[in-house]
């Protein structure tokens, strides 16, 4: 008798499960371990930097070697009287929170480890001489850091499609539809964690081209819009080339540095965008002006 569609994908979960647990063996006990042991002696690169690179990979490593995947094996044998998973999956949604700070910390870790191959050859050595392992089947590092990153992604996709398997009348539906639910949200917290991280990368980015002015800098800030505009000068009828940074609290006037030396501009005036009006003008001799004002200052510029 042929097995029914839902068992065949609980079985897959199981079995993709099981392969997971083998990455993130190679990664914690292996990777983490074997280059922290070097880190300790001195020879490679320091503490701090093998931890930034794995970040919480540990924790990760022991949840789901130590509970997700017994779980998970338990449930599959007794499945001819018990045949549900959603339960299961439900008790471990609320842990896959803690992929967050690993999925936040990637792009940041996979930079460490070019920096520090390139600074430090032992470090570039032991990476290398790691990867030529069998267990490495032929990829790098990176490529098995990567799999965390997706694995939540691949939890959702199996139980969507064993949530559509399931016959109507199924013992686990109520389960498994609430369990998806709950691994969506997670998903969810995941893209939100990357989306975030992304958000404060171009922030600081910004602020580094406007010289890292101390009451400028500010994490919770958005930037909404930037570009070059032209200054109307009614004293002497001539426009000069300036640039604007609209966030969501304030219009940041500037000026283009000739001498580009760490700032791309410098920062002549600020507006609050509180209580900020900006007006059209009808002027024939410079189209397209308008009046910006607010509490510090009001400014006649022309849109390019």
């Amino acid at each position: 008798m042929q097995e029914p569609e839902e068992k065949k994908i609980a079985l897959e979960l199981l079995e993709t499960e099981q392969a997971y647990v083998n990455r993130l063996h190679l990664l914690d006990q292996i990777f983490y371990t074997e280059l922290m042991k070097e880190a300790k002696n001195g020879k490679t690169v320091p503490e701090e930097v093998v931890k930034m690179i794995f970040s919480n990979i540990s924790s990760i490593y022991q949840f789901h070697a130590k509970f997700f995947l017994p779980e998970l094996q338990k449930r599959m044998e007794d499945w001819s009287c018990n045949p549900r998973i959603g339960d299961v999956i439900q008790k471990l949604a609320p842990f896959l929170k803690m992929y967050g700070e690993y999925v936040k910390n990637f792009d940041k870790a996979v930079e460490l480890i070019t920096v520090w191959s390139e600074k430090s050859l032992p470090f570039q050595e032991l990476i290398a001489d790691i990867q030529k392992r069998k267990v490495c089947a032929n990829l790098t590092l990176q490529h098995h850091m990567l799999e965390p990153v997706q694995r939540i992604p691949r939890y959702e996709l199996l139980l969507k499609d064993y949530v559509r398997k399931l016959p109507p009348e199924s013992p686990d539906r109520d389960d498994a539809e609430k369990a998806l639910e709950m691994i969506f949200m997670v998903a969810k917290h995941s893209n939100a964690a990357i989306a975030e991280m992304e958000r404060l990368q171009n922030l600081w980015a910004v602020y580094q081209r406007l010289g890292l002015e101390d009451d400028i800098v500010d994490p919770s800030n958005e930037l909404i819009k930037e570009g070059p505009i032209q200054k109307v000068s009614t004293r002497n009828n001539s426009t000069s080339e300036k640039y604007l940074f609209l966030f969501n609290n304030m219009l940041l006037y500037c000026v283009p540095k000739v001498i580009q030396v760490g700032a791309e501009f410098q920062v002549h005036l600020r507006i609050d965008v509180d209580g900020m009006k900006v007006q059209e003008l009808n002027d024939t001799q410079f189209p397209h002006t308008f009046l910006v004002s607010g509490k510090q200052r009001t400014l006649e510029l022309q849109a390019r």
